[in-house]
């Protein structure tokens, strides 16, 4: 499985630099000159970058042999991805995946069940969890913060959670612990 560290956006200049949307925490490291890049769609890549700098506030990106405007323009919307060992071998002590959260019990600090996650969202201002709610109906978006999500046990299959009153339909009107819970 691959991960996505930027999208490649629009050209800058006629030297063939690109803007990227940056999908990564470490961009100085991921992007370095003389880094080599896979991509979405294969075809595109891989790309090995050239040049590296911030122009007030945005990151522009060089890449051999796209060293004009039209080269530049002929990436836009192109993924840079790194593989999973790449991606797993650096991940931070409370930094999950998609893939690693997807298909954890959602439980209240209480241990009542409020559903399923269904994945994470990365969003510029923080993540999401997306929770499908065990009663079903519209999945629910919690933002991901210590204070809401007090705990992520990927290991013991559920992610604790600590969200405001309405934020997710009364699970379990019986007030029974989720399965495997104490009361």
């Amino acid at each position: 499985m691959d991960y996505v560290v930027a999208r490649i956006g629009r050209p800058h200049g006629i030297r063939g630099e690109v803007t990227v949307e940056l999908r990564t925490d470490d961009p100085a490291r991921r992007l370095a000159p003389g880094s080599t890049l896979r991509t979405d769609p294969a075809g595109a890549g891989p790309l090995t970058v050239t040049s590296l700098r911030d122009h007030q506030g945005t990151l522009l990106v060089g890449f051999a042999g796209h060293e004009d405007r039209s080269g530049a323009e002929s990436l836009r919307n192109v993924l840079l991805l790194v593989g999973a060992d790449e991606a797993e071998d650096e991940a931070e002590e409370d930094a999950w995946y998609p893939h690693q959260l997807a298909g954890l019990s959602a439980v209240d600090t209480a241990g009542r069940s409020l559903g399923t996650v269904r994945d994470l969202l990365t969003g510029s201002a923080q993540d999401l969890l997306v929770v499908r709610p065990g009663g079903g109906g519209d999945d629910v978006l919690v933002p991901f913060v210590r204070a809401l999500v007090p705990e992520v046990d990927v290991a013991g299959g559920r992610v604790v959670l600590d969200p405001p009153g309405g934020l997710f339909p009364d699970p379990d009107p019986d007030g029974q612990p989720a399965a495997g819970e104490d009361a």
